[in-house]
């Protein structure tokens, strides 16, 4: 059996050296740190990670909070790209990823409170903002490490987040209809307590009174982040009396499923209605027509939440507010209207 001691010969450094590579103390070089990584994996070498992490009471694992349980999440590609960014960097410094979710928000808040209480994560990534989260207001009163993706509601001074501007990004995907000739334009969000699509909402309308264009009620629709919630909106719009010319989607999932219901209801995008939308998934290009969208750099918003979890676990706890660009990505689903 490899021990500490036999990399400790094999790389000509102390064995207390060789701990303090395991445990990433940042006094030893990164030169020396590769040598000796390269050493405990060319001997086969794995440290007790469990006795090493009650030593310095560290579980080296950063838990992820899904929105909604996993096989309704994972079905939204954005989800897949995040954690993709997320774990880059989790495996990088060598923690772990735990992947939490629930049916319903109780069973969020209940699942959040057990691995929180039973220490089993050094900190949490939300990886949404809700209206009146029950998890947020617990992480916060605990004084528990935790970063959202997304912008909070509240206490935004206290709490770290990654974010892209979306309701810039709303009112600059709008406006591109606007000026494409479009005056008949409707908005097909997530659920209305989900921040991201308040903001993405808002931009809409600061896009349409910019333009005074009307703001109609019957033309602000709300589904799930699924293919299945595109097709019940659809339904919503083929029963307005008057229909729109374009849409705004907040969400490529959504997108695929509107245009497979418009195709169902004999009707195409472009030609009948355009259609915009936001994430850039890799679904939007594969699409027929692949969709303009909004790019919103989701592997960075994984990679930076990530990053953020870890400067709080090392002690750098200032909270920040990281905003990752965006920008649009033109293709087929906007006709130009004369």
């Amino acid at each position: 059996m490899v021990t500490i001691k036999d990399i400790a010969k094999a790389t000509g450094v102390s064995p207390s050296t060789v701990s303090r590579v395991i445990a990433d103390n940042s006094r030893i070089s990164e030169e020396t740190k590769a040598k000796v990584r390269k050493a405990m994996e060319d001997l086969g070498y794995f440290p007790n990670m469990t006795a090493r992490n009650l030593a310095v009471k560290s579980t080296k694992t950063i838990g992820v909070i899904l929105p909604s349980s996993a096989d309704k999440s994972l079905q939204n590609p954005f989800f897949s790209e995040i954690l993709r960014g997320i774990g880059s960097v989790t495996h990088k410094l060598q923690y772990s990823m735990m992947l939490s979710s629930g049916q319903t928000e109780e069973e969020i808040y209940a699942e959040v409170q057990r691995i929180v209480l039973g220490s089993y994560v050094d900190g949490i990534i939300l990886l949404y903002s809700r209206l009146n989260d029950r998890v947020t207001q617990f992480l916060v009163e605990k004084g528990f490490p935790f970063v959202i993706v997304g912008k909070p509601q509240e206490l935004n001074d206290r709490i770290t987040y990654v974010d892209n501007d979306n309701i810039q990004a709303g009112e600059d995907i709008t406006s591109h209809l606007i000026e494409t000739g479009h005056n008949r334009i409707a908005f097909i969000g997530g659920a209305k307590d989900l921040v991201v699509t308040i903001d993405r909402m808002q931009g809409y309308t600061n896009a349409l009174k910019k333009a005074d264009i009307p703001i109609l009620e019957e033309y602000l629709i709300h589904t799930e982040f699924l293919k299945s919630g595109g097709k019940e909106a659809v339904e919503k719009i083929l029963r307005l009396p008057e229909r729109p010319d374009a849409v705004v989607v907040s969400d490529d999932l959504i997108s695929i499923g509107v245009i497979g219901m418009l195709e169902e209801s004999g009707l195409s995008v472009p030609e009948d209605i355009s259609l915009v939308s936001f994430n850039n998934a890799y679904l939007s290009e594969i699409i027929h027509p692949a969709l303009t969208t909004i790019d919103i750099q989701i592997y960075k918003l994984g990679v930076e939440s990530a990053k953020a979890i870890i400067e709080k676990k090392i002690g750098i706890d200032d909270p920040k507010r990281i905003i990752i660009p965006h920008y649009i990505i033109y293709r087929d689903s906007v006709k130009r209207n004369s």
